[in-house]
């Protein structure tokens, strides 16, 4: 699921998530009130982590626009490993992205130029 909302001044939303699902909240633009009308107003381009079998409730109680995007989903379950920005299932996957992006292919043919902050001290 991805939904991008844009609420009005004075405006609430009530959006139901599946209980087994994972979800985030990520606040583009405005300020708005997540999970309880008594929370703290969260600003642009904060992340919100949604516990499970939350459902969202939303207010804006600004007097300019609020936009943020919900996006969720149903766990996997599959292994991850991570080497810096790059996020995979296996060592294996991890060696061969790595590979790919020192040589400029497979996908990373634009990225002779490219630096990532994770990847500082790092020895890719």
């Amino acid at each position: 699921m991805y939904l991008d909302f844009t609420l009005k001044p004075g405006a609430h939303l009530r959006q139901p998530i599946p209980m087994s699902w994972n979800a985030f909240v990520y606040v583009l633009e405005g300020e708005g009130v997540f999970g309880s009308s008594k929370s703290s107003p969260v600003t642009a381009h904060n992340l919100l982590l949604l516990g499970s079998g939350d459902g969202l409730e939303a207010w804006n109680k600004s007097s300019k626009l609020l936009r943020f995007i919900l996006v969720g989903g149903q766990p996997l379950g599959e292994p991850l490993v991570q080497f810096g920005p790059f996020v995979m299932n296996t060592q294996e996957e991890i060696d061969q992205t790595i590979d790919d992006f020192e040589n400029f292919t497979n996908g990373f043919e634009k990225a002779r130029h490219w630096r990532s902050e994770a990847a500082i001290g790092l020895d890719l």
